[in-house]
């Protein structure tokens, strides 16, 4: 017994100090997705102050691909060393687990939940010429023209915000996918799709223009970034929250020192006002979960958005 005691506290020293030579070379960051992207400027972003601040390279790899699919095969079967990480999202490590029929990866297995970086209010919009001012009169408008109305998103996350919407309200709505932003933004502003489901910073543009109004952020709480605008659960939907992340995670099996000091690391960026600042301007806001606060929040929307996509059917753009 003393000897497996003896064992025991010597591993752990061991880690401990691993811990504090980490990182000792550069550092892989993964993106599951193109350069240019939202999670793409986030995560260099944050890479380039954990760079500044621990004194190796922190460097973005970009592995895009089937939804953020691709990259993350490639980091759950990367070494469990601390020196492959990735920045996924709520799409690649909680949604797309139950939205597709064979995933490669497990979000809570394969991986340990660091931090999460950001998080993404989205917004329902309507064309400004649909006589509605409010979600619940979208609601009513909708419950009168079965059917007639159609909803825009870009990604599964939007998509799934926008099923899960339509269930909780008891409507019908077609969905109409866009394969970004831009092309969802302008179907809206043109009337071609009455409602669409979109992050608060791709929204402001058409808000601002006048062609779109915003009834609602999907978020339990408002969003900092557009503070006047009601949530859905204030508008009528108890207990609606649909938020969009980016995140940082570790290899499953990755030393917990480690993992430790890269969450607190990761979160003393976070925290500086600049970044902030940086994230707001993008729709964002920083969030500064700790490891044990992010691993709940990852179970508890795997769980979540598999009983969305069995209630709605939804499947795999």
């Amino acid at each position: 017994m003393k000897r497996l005691l003896l064992a025991a506290m010597l591993a752990l020293a061991a880690a401990a100090a691993g811990a504090q030579d980490w990182p000792s070379k550069p550092v892989r960051v993964i993106v599951p997705f193109p350069a240019g992207g939202a999670t793409d400027l986030v995560a260099r972003m944050v890479t380039q102050k954990l760079t500044e601040n621990l004194g190796r390279q922190f460097f973005v790899e970009n592995r895009g691909g089937a939804g953020g699919l691709v990259g993350s095969e490639v980091a759950a079967k990367a070494a469990p060393d601390g020196y492959t990480l990735i920045v996924g999202t709520s799409g690649t490590h909680a949604i797309n687990f139950s939205l597709y029929s064979n995933p490669s990866y497990d979000p809570v297995k394969d991986f340990i939940a660091v931090t999460r970086l950001a998080v993404l209010p989205s917004m329902i919009l309507v064309n400004a010429s649909l006589p509605v001012n409010s979600l619940g009169e979208l609601v009513a408008h909708a419950k009168a023209n079965p059917g007639k109305l159609a909803y825009a998103s870009a990604g599964n996350l939007l998509y799934l915000t926008g099923a899960m919407f339509t269930s909780t309200a008891g409507i019908d709505m077609l969905h109409v996918p866009f394969k970004g932003a831009g092309p969802q933004i302008a179907a809206i502003s043109n009337n071609d799709v009455q409602v669409a489901v979109t992050p608060v910073f791709s929204a402001l543009p058409a808000l601002k223009s006048g062609k779109a109004r915003a009834l609602a952020v999907t978020t339990l709480r408002r969003s900092a970034a557009a503070p006047e605008y009601p949530t859905v659960a204030e508008s009528g939907f108890p207990g609606f929250d649909a938020a969009s992340w980016y995140a940082l995670f570790a290899v499953a099996g990755t030393p917990k020192p480690i993992v430790d000091r890269l969450s607190a690391e990761t979160r003393k960026v976070l925290a500086t006002p600049e970044m902030k600042e940086t994230l707001l301007k993008q729709g964002a806001e920083p969030a500064l979960d700790t490891v044990d606060q992010f691993t709940a929040i990852v179970k508890n929307d795997v769980a979540m958005w598999a009983r969305i996509v069995k209630q709605t059917g939804a499947k795999a753009d």
